[in-house]
């Protein structure tokens, strides 16, 4: 089996191309086999009012795009001024390492896998704001 395999929990839901789509009472798999199909699970998804960090700004413009809620052309500005911005805080390997793979992601119009990596860097962000906080 070729393509993204998705395996989702009894009602979850998930966004594909716009759609949204709920599992039954079961859990199931789902072979997307349409290449570039903009896949969102929604228990990740980020909702506007959580929109309150510098990785969670850009997550959500990744996000809208898969939701179709933005074009990708005027989200690319965004995402990688963003980007660049968090480059000069995350200075670490690992850090620029997701930051290198969501910029190559972003320039190939793959968002979902931008939003993958810069998922990766939650919880280091949370831990810089909570020691900035002490």
């Amino acid at each position: 089996m070729t393509g993204l395999v998705l395996k989702l929990a009894p009602k979850e839901r998930i966004l594909i191309n716009g759609a949204v789509i709920e599992n039954g009472d079961r859990r199931s798999r789902l072979a997307i086999m349409t290449p570039n199909a903009n896949i969102l699970r929604l228990r990740d998804a980020i909702h506007p009012e959580q929109v309150n960090t510098p990785v969670r700004r850009v997550c959500y413009i990744a996000q809208l795009v898969l939701s179709g809620d933005i074009d990708p052309d005027e989200a690319r500005l965004q995402i990688l001024r963003g980007l660049e911005q968090l480059s000069q805080v995350f200075t670490d390997a690992d850090s620029r390492a997701k930051l290198t793979q969501a910029t190559s992601a972003i320039l190939e119009d793959q968002h979902y896998h931008a939003l993958k990596a810069l998922r990766a860097l939650l919880p280091r962000e949370e831990r810089l704001l909570a020691a900035s906080r002490q």
